[in-house]
């Protein structure tokens, strides 16, 4: 599966625990992030990330591009629901999309271990069950 991470920057040190937590599953999936996420990531984790730009420089728009093109499978955006943020117009066009294109979405820690643990399970095949193969 392709999996983004954004992380607003209160929350990347969770993002980068969550990810040393979790990385043998991850090891299995491509992931990609927005810039300083991924770098972070990355270097906590040994993982290979695909990094985008910042999400305040365009980032989490590129990310956006993906989700419109179905490259994306799951998205774990790490929010900070207490500040406002300058680009939140462009955070809300993203979870938006990933109703628009039925894309898994984790705001929170609570929902990325639920969504992580079913792809170890094997899951979120949800693809086959929208857009049957026979």
């Amino acid at each position: 599966m392709n999996i983004a991470l954004i992380a607003h920057d209160s929350k990347k040190e969770l993002m980068t625990q969550f990810c040393i937590a979790y990385c043998g599953i991850l090891s299995h999936h491509n992931l990609c992030a927005t810039g300083t996420t991924g770098r972070l990531v990355s270097e906590a984790t040994g993982l290979q990330i695909t990094r985008f730009m910042s999400g305040a420089q365009g980032g989490d728009q590129q990310i956006a591009s993906r989700i419109q093109c179905n490259e994306i499978d799951l998205l774990l955006f790490f929010r900070d629901p207490l500040n406002a943020k300058p680009h939140e117009p462009n955070e809300a066009a993203i979870l938006r999309l990933c109703d628009v294109h039925n894309i898994p979405l984790a705001t929170n820690i609570a929902t990325a271990e639920s969504l992580v643990m079913g792809l170890q399970r094997g899951d979120l095949d949800w693809r086959d069950i929208v857009n049957p193969k026979n």
